[in-house]
């Protein structure tokens, strides 16, 4: 696989290990990500009571490509809700979603429900 957009789901799944992180290791030197969804990452990393550094480390482990959330994307991903709301996509997933519609890149999950999307934007799960 080229590049992919992560989710943070994906980025999760490698930084803890879990099911489908293997995925998300074959092309992380290759992957952008929403700083959204570069936020959402942090944030459960602060919920597993990571201090700062700590985040700072692991968020520095790899080299993913973190593209700045403008006015753009702000809007394509608000336009996304009403597509995606039925199977409860969040703010960030469709920030991820707006991001790899506007880079022409599949979008990396571990959401299963993004199977059932039809948007005309490919979508890896990775378990």
């Amino acid at each position: 696989m080229s590049r992919a957009v992560l989710d943070a789901s994906a980025l999760l799944a490698l930084f803890l290990g879990e099911p489908g992180g293997t995925s998300v290791a074959a092309i992380i030197a290759r992957a952008a990500m929403s700083a959204v969804n570069l936020s959402e990452v942090a944030s459960r990393l602060y919920d597993r009571g990571m201090n700062g550094a700590e985040v700072q480390l692991w968020v520095r482990r790899y080299e993913v490509e973190v593209v700045p959330f403008d006015r753009e994307d702000a809007l394509a991903s608000a336009a996304l809700r009403p597509l995606t709301r039925h199977l409860g996509l969040s703010l960030g997933d469709c920030a991820c979603l707006a991001l790899a519609r506007r880079l022409g890149l599949p979008a990396m999950t571990a959401d299963r429900a993004w199977s059932q999307l039809d948007l005309g934007i490919p979508v890896q799960v990775i378990r």
